[in-house]
């Protein structure tokens, strides 16, 4: 498999999942900024919407979404309970978890990053990003992950969303139940390796 990733980016969360179902898997770096691979070519000729994360399957075809690469590739392990099995309640609720960040919490950190966004819009999103994740932290009263004691994929999304806040000036300090989750899976060795491999630490 190949994962073209920027670094940092949502496809972290790709990133951290291949390393803990212990996937064979080529990174190619693909900045978000510049849409250069890295042997010069152009993101956009491999995915024309140019973001990340892109999954390539050895046999050609292509996942885009992050979510559901983070499903695609949980089910390949099921050993690693990384996901409920189809058919459980506690899968959807684990996809519910997936789609409120993908939605109330990603897609509202997004304008953060655009520097052509007016301040007003900007300090608008903040709130909201706040309260989204004011509300996890009250959800996560008395767990240790979204699911109670079991990681899943929604928990790696959840760390890596969360790992823009200081970046946009979104405060998370004050958010204990959060930032415990946050800890656990930073200290995770999957997650170790992972943000090693984009250079997010050392």
């Amino acid at each position: 498999m190949k994962l073209y990733f920027s670094t940092g980016a949502c496809s972290l969360t790709t990133h951290i999942i291949l390393e803990e179902i212990g996937a064979s898997y080529e990174a190619i770096l693909a900045p978000t900024k510049t849409h250069k691979l890295p042997d010069g070519s152009d993101y956009y000729l491999v995915n024309p919407l140019g973001y990340v994360p892109l999954l390539v399957l050895d046999d050609g075809r292509q996942l885009r979404e992050g979510p559901v690469i983070s499903q695609y590739l949980a089910d390949l392990a099921p050993e690693k309970n990384l996901l409920p099995a189809a058919g459980n309640f506690e899968r959807y609720k684990t996809q519910e978890w997936l789609n409120f960040i993908s939605t109330e919490i990603h897609k509202n950190f997004s304008p953060l990053f655009n520097p052509a966004a007016p301040a007003e819009y900007k300090e608008m999103a903040k709130q909201k990003v706040l309260e989204r994740l004011s509300f996890t932290d009250r959800e996560l009263a008395g767990k240790e992950y979204l699911m109670g004691a079991q990681y899943t994929i929604a928990d790696t999304y959840l760390f890596n969303v969360t790992n823009w806040a200081p970046l946009v000036g979104v405060d998370i300090t004050g958010l204990a139940n959060l930032n415990a989750l946050r800890a656990r899976v930073a200290a995770r060795p999957a997650t170790v390796a992972a943000m090693k491999a984009e250079g997010l630490i050392k």
